[in-house]
């Protein structure tokens, strides 16, 4: 009954988990234009699943999956799904997992371009978001929602689910076991060093949360109140891990989301593209929300303009800490950056926004 009070409290001052406060961002996450600035790599339409197989960088693009071995102007195709590919993950023994929505998990064998599907039981596919290898044998998996597949995420993000989980997939058997539920959209997995935890991003709770693989302990916050919303995490050469914001965070959707009926009108009237929700790519329409007189004023873009999509990455350090960032804003293209993968000397970055894959030089800060 006192939470009954409390939340009601909280809804009439705007406190809380009422609150439409968004942090700023400052410090290691204060804007620059890095992202803007990077090196152009390829133009393709919607790539994700950047992941490095021996001295290649594989991605996907829609059904494809693709090979690039140093000349990004001819990406070899490595194997076509039967729908849009969702995660991909590499093996300590050079296996590649594929996740697709008809097929589920299929496993790649990189040199003879062939898959071979695996019927994991239980696992609802359409809503894979990430995986990772704990080992050889075991894959993690990110569930975002139960209720809603992944094409759905920003319906899940304005109902404010918590209906994802992360399960742990043993390949020698075909079995699969949720180790982590009730979680609020995980849309990230990276196993650390010790082998027995998790750094996962839960992305409509703005937070990066530590996962005990072996169940003993609940999940521990360890990075909150981020500005946007965390995707997917790599691996970062000098300790720690890069991670994908996909989206940034405003006032209007933080208020909208605690508007019961009119989020629900909107979202049963108004065509998705023009809904009040965070985006991964926008100002392609004058109907979208947030615009006009809102973003530009006599020509001019104003520095304080909100937005529905933006480009950030950013490099945390092993007590998973930011320590840099870089960043494409409000009047930048290369948005809705989803995946990431160090390469060579650089950070290679998927704007699935901006249909693009670009290479950030890593300085003394990355």
């Amino acid at each position: 009954m006192a939470n009954v009070f409390t939340l009601a409290a909280d809804r009439f001052l705007g406190r809380g988990e009422a609150s439409v406060a968004i942090p700023p961002m400052d410090g290691a996450l204060k804007p620059n234009s890095a992202v803007d600035k990077a090196e152009h790599l390829l133009a393709i339409a919607r790539p994700d699943n950047l992941l490095r197989a021996g001295n290649s960088v594989l991605f996907s693009s829609g059904r494809k999956l693709l090979a690039v071995s140093g000349n990004w102007s001819r990406p070899e195709p490595v194997v076509e799904c039967e729908a849009e590919i969702l995660a991909t993950a590499s093996g300590p023994d050079g296996s590649i997992a594929v996740f697709d929505e008809v097929r589920g998990l299929s496993l790649l064998d990189i040199s003879k371009r062939s898959m071979v599907r695996r019927n994991i039981a239980r696992l609802p596919f359409a809503s894979v978001t990430a995986a990772t290898f704990r080992d050889a044998d075991t894959l993690l998996v990110c569930i975002g929602s139960t209720r809603n597949s992944v094409t759905e995420w920003q319906r899940d993000l304005l109902d404010s689910e918590v209906a994802g989980s992360v399960w742990s997939v043993d390949l020698r058997t075909s079995e699969a076991k949720p180790i982590a539920q009730d979680l609020s959209y995980p849309a990230g997995c990276i196993v650390l060093a010790d082998g027995k935890s998790a750094l996962v991003s839960e992305s409509w709770k703005n937070r990066l949360v530590l996962l005990d693989l072996d169940q003993k302990k609940a999940p521990v916050p360890v990075l909150t109140a981020l500005p946007g919303y965390p995707g997917r995490l790599s691996p970062r050469a000098r300790g720690g891990a890069w991670l994908s914001l996909f989206a940034p965070r405003n006032q209007l959707v933080e208020f909208v989301r605690r508007e019961r009926t009119y989020r629900r009108a909107m979202m049963a009237e108004v065509p998705k593209e023009f809904w009040v929700a965070p985006a991964l790519s926008s100002g392609a329409s004058f109907s979208e929300p947030m615009q006009g007189g809102a973003l530009i004023q006599m020509g001019i873009l104003k520095p304080w303009a909100p937005t529905r999509s933006y480009g950030l990455v950013v490099a945390l350090d092993d007590h998973h800490s930011p320590v840099a960032s870089f960043h494409s804003r409000t009047g930048g293209s290369r948005h809705g950056l989803t995946s990431t993968v160090e390469y060579g000397s650089g950070l290679v970055v998927a704007s699935k926004g901006g249909d693009e894959i670009i290479s950030i030089a890593l300085s003394d800060g990355g």
